[in-house]
Formats: structure tokens, sequence, C-alpha cells
């Protein structure tokens, strides 16, 4: 059926059935009254309103029951709608439609049709019957006199609502008006839609209306009574002033004016600098004139506090006996020289020049050898107090520089929570984790702490929440992070690096005898005439139970000695010293975890050892390579990045353009894919420091010739076959003496790096610098091996050739 406007719209012209387009709604419901626009965003509804337009039919509006669905089902939608007239389309930007459409009637759906791009539905139309009764009447007037009340009380209702109640003489019509302008859920106003009595549905409008002005009418008391509360504030206010004026003329002195000398005193003894302290009394005065009960006054007294506890002129005096110092950090840490004797420089400078701003420092090195623990060592050395800030995860700028104090429940940030903790403004602060800042839209802290971290401005570092400057110069800040690459430039630029490298073997085991079990034995319970951990015991937790750069796993593993030693002495199973040996440790632990594997891994041609630097410290990575029948096509799996992608492509070239040279036959280029391979597939890797170890692997399944297997190499390769130096050398050494590695290919660059590696170290391993790949597969392969490969290609090609001439 056809509708040309609105005006023709007649319930009772409408046939008892029909098919129309359904448009469904989401928080809010449609009733069978005036005009009004509605949106039309999502594509199915689009498409419902284009065809009741173009075929000049009714539409079907039905709620959802669900208002999250994006395209909903039949079984959504509630059951009764109201079918509308389009009367105006307007099209708006995103392909979607503003819409002004007259509400005919009530329906409800007899059958769904949900084939096409939108749903359709069968509805049965429900039109009112015209009653007239006395009853009806009086539920008429009464309706109009609630809806004139609730427009009165209401602030968001228009005055000029009044006069379209008073002109709707309909009474199904004037319940649904009022109704559908009450503040009730979309689930009651579904409840009115489905009520089609109209006596039943002015029942429910009423007592619906009812509940509305009651809380209008409370909510307008709740207001009457909070202004005049102010009212009340306001002349308590000048009470007091009048009160506080007779106890002038009078010489008496109230328990608030005994609370501002307090105030002022405490201000005065915190010694701060004359700009704060301007600051500081002219909040006093700013409070002295407020009301106790005001909210401000709490928020001004509270400021106050803290520019007086803060130590604007406390230093705690530094042990500047160097030796002292320097025996307290041997007692703490064996090792680590690089870091001591950075400390011990500070120290002694500290001692010729008093007034010296504190270095910053930050110790890079992997977990568990000792970063944080070196920090504490340091403020017992020089006799400071020591204050730790854990970085990891902060993601708010408010957690360094604090909350503007007109926010409620605002604090000054960590920076200023700790000077004020230790109580001196020359503390150590150790901040934890630095490389592990985040950021989001509550700002960056690594921005924050530029000011921080650089000795030329934190002088006059500025908290949000003081909003005055406070002197940071002095205080010896030392970081701690896991890599430097993850701190952002301008800050890592502020900092003193200093990489503290992985324990080797014998430092580990004398860790382990100095401090680990010994501490250990305590937090057991256990004495010395209890428990012996022999060395051939230490060597073997050290050798097959841990497999890293520190010590916290080999810290775990003694742990687990002691506490099976500390079962058998509870459980009365012995009664003299338990020596544990190498034997006990298999026992007590189980199989062993790590072994030295090189050897087998890389007996098969295809498989070569390279060396990696990780957060952990160094680890030796396999590269594998084999090959199959195929058309030249390249493979590569193990969670590789970018960098080591084009390294294995610069590899493939290399060696396709010295196949010749190399002993390769060029053929298998193009009659065979390659596939490489980087085991521990669920660990990303990237860097270009594997670029040798490509080549070698792959040489070496082309030739058959296995790699040596003790070597183990690292260096960034180019497509003219250098050797370029990389990164991270000592502790890809220490990670292959741990993995039994013999020989060590390195860049010849990296010649500088040597030094660093410690003595027992360097005179258990070899080490070849090289500078063009050939020495690295000369070394790798052996040369007199790739001659013999050399020969044999040669040999055969001169046979492929004689066999053709004949």
């Amino acid at each position: 059926m056809a509708f040309d406007s609105p005006a023709d719209i007649d319930p009772r012209s409408l046939p008892p059935e029909m098919e129309v387009p359904v448009l469904a709604i989401r928080n809010t419901v449609i009733f069978p009254m005036f005009a009004f626009p509605i949106n039309v965003g999502r594509p199915r509804s689009v498409r419902a309103v284009e065809e009741a337009i173009d075929e000049k039919s009714p539409l079907g509006i039905f709620a959802q029951r669900d208002t999250t669905i994006e395209n909903p089902e039949p079984s959504d939608l509630f059951q009764t709608g109201t079918v509308v007239n389009v009367v105006k389309r307007m099209k708006v930007p995103g392909n979607k439609l503003s819409v002004i459409i007259h509400g005919i009637t009530r329906v409800r759906v007899k059958e769904w049709k949900g084939e096409g791009t939108h749903l359709r539905a069968v509805v049965e139309t429900l039109v009112p019957e015209e009653i007239n009764s006395s009853e009806i009447e009086g539920l008429t007037s009464t309706l109009r006199e609630l809806a004139q009340k609730f427009i009165d009380l209401s602030p968001q209702v228009a005055p000029e609502a009044a006069l379209l109640v008073r002109s709707i003489d309909e009474p199904g019509m004037l319940a649904d008006v009022v109704g559908s302008n009450l503040n009730i859920p979309p689930e009651e106003k579904q409840e009115l839609l489905e009520t089609f009595d109209i006596r039943e549905r002015m029942d429910r409008v009423i007592a619906l209306l009812n509940k509305e002005i009651q809380v209008l009418e409370l909510s307008n008391k709740i207001q009457t009574d909070v202004k005049g509360e102010m009212d009340k504030a306001q002349r308590d206010y000048f009470l007091r002033e009048q009160k506080k004026a007779i106890e002038k003329e009078l010489g008496e002195v109230d328990e608030r004016q005994e609370e501002f000398e307090e105030i002022r005193r405490s201000l005065k003894r915190a010694r701060m600098p004359t700009e704060v302290e301007k600051v500081a009394f002219k909040e006093l005065k700013r409070m002295a004139r407020m009301s106790p009960g005001a909210a401000e006054y709490t928020v001004s007294r509270t400021y106050l506090d803290w520019l007086a506890e803060l130590p604007w002129s406390v230093s705690s005096s530094d042990r500047l006996d160097v030796v002292e110092a320097e025996r307290i950090l041997d007692e703490d840490h064996y090792g680590l020289e690089k870091v001591k004797k950075r400390i011990l420089e500070f120290l002694a400078v500290r001692k010729l020049k008093s007034d010296m701003k504190g270095p910053i420092l930050c110790l890079v090195g992997p977990p568990g050898v000792g970063k944080t623990s070196l920090a504490k060592s340091v403020s017992r050395a020089l006799g400071r107090k020591l204050h730790r800030i854990a970085l990891g995860g902060v993601r708010d700028e408010a957690e360094i520089r604090g909350h503007r104090k007109t926010y409620i429940g605002s604090m000054p940030g960590k920076i200023i929570k700790g000077v004020k903790k230790c109580g001196t403004n020359n503390p150590v602060f150790v901040l934890d984790e630095i490389d592990k800042l985040g950021a989001d839209y509550r700002g960056d802290p690594s921005s924050a702490l530029l000011e921080v971290l650089d000795p030329e401005q934190n002088d006059t570092f500025q908290d949000h929440y003081l909003d005055v400057p406070f002197d940071l110069s002095s205080v010896l800040f030392i970081a701690t992070a896991n890599v430097p690459d993850t701190i952002p430039g301008p800050l890592r630029d502020r900092m003193e690096i200093i990489r503290v490298s992985g324990y080797t073997h014998q430092e580990k085991m004398q860790i382990a005898r100095r401090y680990l079990v010994p501490e250990n034995l305590e937090d057991h319970g256990l004495t010395e005439e209890m428990i012996e951990i022999n060395d051939d015991a230490l060597h073997k937790i050290v050798e097959n139970y841990t497999s890293e750069a520190g010590v916290r796993s080999l810290k775990r593993e003694i742990a687990s000695v002691c506490r099976f030693v500390a079962k058998q002495w509870a459980s009365e199973v012995v009664d003299e010293k338990i020596v544990v040996t190498a034997e006990m440790v298999e026992e007590i632990r189980g199989p062993i975890h790590f072994w030295k594997e090189v050897a087998e891994r890389t007996a098969t041609p295809g498989v070569a050892t390279g060396l990696a630097w990780t957060a952990a410290g160094g680890v030796i990575l396999f590269i594998e390579a084999t090959k199959m029948k195929g058309k030249g096509g390249l493979t590569l799996t193990g969670s590789i990045g970018d960098v080591m992608k084009e390294s294995v492509s610069v590899a493939r070239s290399y060696i396709r353009s010295m196949a010749d040279e190399l002993g390769i036959d060029s053929d298998l280029f193009d009659d065979h894919d390659i596939h490489i391979h980087v085991p521990s597939g669920a660990i990303p890797k990237d860097g270009p420091s594997a670029g040798v170890t490509m080549v070698t692997a792959v040489t070496s399944l082309l030739t058959g010739l296995p790699v040596q297997p003790t070597v183990a190499m690292t260096g960034e390769i180019t497509l003219r076959g250098n050797v370029l130096p990389v990164g991270g050398i000592k502790e890809k050494v220490l990670a292959a003496h741990r993995a039994g590695i013999k020989h060590v290919l390195i860049p010849k660059k990296n010649q500088k790096d040597l030094p660093e590696i410690p003595d027992e170290i360097a005179a258990e391993l070899t080490f070849t610098l090289v500078a063009r790949v050939e020495e690295v597969l000369d070394a790798a392969l052996g040369a007199d091996n790739l001659k013999r490969v050399r020969d044999e290609l040669a040999a055969k090609r001169a046979a492929a050739e004689a066999s053709e001439s004949a």
C-alpha cells in the first residue's frame, strides 16, 4: 500500500496484514504519533528505508533486545513495533540518512522474511477502537494534570509541551505522547508499546508519571537544602570574622591562631630557599582567610605540610675514605671492576671538590648480574640513604612529576616522595628498569625524566604539585637497564652508560662460595655443621643446571639443595653433617637441564654455530640449512626479523656469485630449493651479526662439508664478502665458553673488544680475526677441504666435457 503524504495516513485504511521492510533501532522505542526525525546509519537499515521510499510503502520499526548486536536477526528484535510513513529523506556524509517519519499504528509480526539485503516481515495491524466512557474521560483528565505537573517540575522538558498535551483529545495518543517523553528505560517504553488496551496503557503511564514526579520533587528539595547550607556557611564565615576582630581587641588568641603559628614555625625550621619561602607564606596567608570547613582549606594545609617536611637543606655526610669504600664494594660484590672503579673515581673527586654535582650512571647488563644490589652497596659505601624507584611499566608522566594540587587527591611524584622519605637532599636514587618505561595518552614519563637526569637542569626540578623548584643536583642517580636500545635517545644521552657483563664460570663459583651458599644456609636455618656443598657439586650445578649470564637461577638451585638437606634434618633422618657431592646433586635435582650439544648439532653439513646478544646476555645460535629438489626457491623459518632475512639474501647472493671458487655446482641454485631455519622458533630473532653464520651454513650444505664442531662465529657481511664489526663481543664470547666452544671467529675490527674478555676465558679459547668471508670459510670448513671440493668439481666438469667431445 502506498502513501503520498502524512495527511493521508489513517490506521483504519491499512489492510489487516501486509508485508513491509523492517528497520531495527537501538536504545529507543517509536510510538505511533506525530512526525519526528531519526538518523539511519547501518547498511541494512539504509536499504530498508530506501525500499520503503522507492515502493511508497510503509516501514516497520522494531526495537532491538540487545543493543550491542550490529546486524540483528529476527530473534534479536521485539515482536511488537510501529509501522510508519517516511515523510522526508536527506543523505548525510558517510552513506547515512536523516529521515523524518510519521507514526501510523502498532503492528505485531506474524512471519519474518529474512531473504535479501535487509529484513522484511508480514505484520498484523493493531488499530485501536474508539472508546467513550466516563472512566476514560476521568483517566484522560488525570493524565493531563499529572503531565502538567511533570512539565512544571522537570527542567529538561520545554514549557511549550504543556500546549501539546492540552491539544490532544484522543486518549491513546495522549498516553503515547506522555509515555514517550518520560525518562524511563527503553524496556519499559517497549512494554507501553505492547500494551494495546487503552485503559491499561493509561493506568501504566499515570503510575510512571507519579513515580517521576516523586523523584523530581525530592531532587528539588535536595537542591533547596543545599542552597540553604551554602547560605548558612556564608553566615558562619561573617560571624567568625566578627569573633576574630573581637578577640583581637580583647587580646585573646583562638586555637586556629595557634595552628597557624605552628605552621609558620615549621616553615621557618625547614630553611627553604627565599623564593620558596615567599610562596609558602603567601599560601599560609591565603589559608588564614579561609573557613576551616572549606574544601580548599584542607588542600592548602596538606600543601604546606609537604613544603615544611622536605629536606631543603638537610644533607648526609659522605664517607670520603676511598680505601674503606673499596673494601665495602669488594665485600658485597665479586668482580664488576669497571663499575667499582667509576664509583671510587666519583668519591675521589668528591673528596677534592665538595660542591661537585652527582653523576648519573646507567648500569646496563643482563638480569641477575647484580645491578640493583650494586647500587645498594654504593649507598652503603658512601654512607647515604637509598631509595629505589621501580620504573618498569610506568606510563603516566604524573608518576614522576606529580599532579597539580588543584586536583582532588593530588600528590607529588615519585622523585619528591623519595626525597621526603629519605629525609636528606643527597640520597642515592636507584631508577630500576629504566629501559621498560612506557608511554600512553597520560604522557611520556621518559620525557619527564629528562629534567631529572640532566645535571645542568635538575638543580631547579619543578614538581607539578609543589610548583616550586627543588635542587636535585646532590642526588646520586643510578639507573639500571637490560638493553640500552629501548631507552629514548635524549634520555640515554644524559646518562653515563656502564656495561655490566655476565659472569664467567669461575666467577660464578666464587660468588656461590662467598655469597649464595652462606645466604641460603641462613635463609633455611642451616649451619656449616649441618651441610657442606663441595666444589664438584657447585661445578655441576653451574655447568649442568644453569645457563645464564647472571646468578639468579644458580641461587634457586642452591636453595633447592638446601631445602632437601633441611628436610633431612627436620625429619631426623640424619644426625651428622651432610656433604653434598656432584652425584647427590643429580639425585636431588633430577636429570641435568643443560648439556653441551654443539658437536652433535654441527656434525651434519648445513649446520653452523653463531653467537647472538640478547637482553639476558650472550647465547649461541644454530643456523640450519637443507636443500631439496625444486626451482631455486628460498624458505626462511624460525621467527626471524627483516634484518636477518636480508642477511640470508646477501649470503645466498654472495655464495652464488662465488660458486666456482667455492667448489659449488651452479646448477644447484636452479634445480634445488633451499630452506634455512633458526631453532627456538617461538623466540623472535633479528640483527645483522648472523651474516657469517648464514654464509657458512649454506656453503656447508652445498659443498657437503660439516662445520668444525668447536667453532662459533659472529659478524655482518656485505655483498663483496667483507666482514663488518658487531656489538656485544664480550657477552657472546662468554656464551661460547659456556657452550664448550674452543674456537671463535670475530670481525677483525672487533679486536679492540678482546682486552675486555677475562684472562681465564681468553686462555681457553682461540680467536681468529677475519676481514673476509673466505677467511671465515677456511677456518670453519677447512681450507684443505674446500680445495678438495673445488678440485673434484673441476675434475667432474672436465670429464663431462671430454664425454661430450667423444
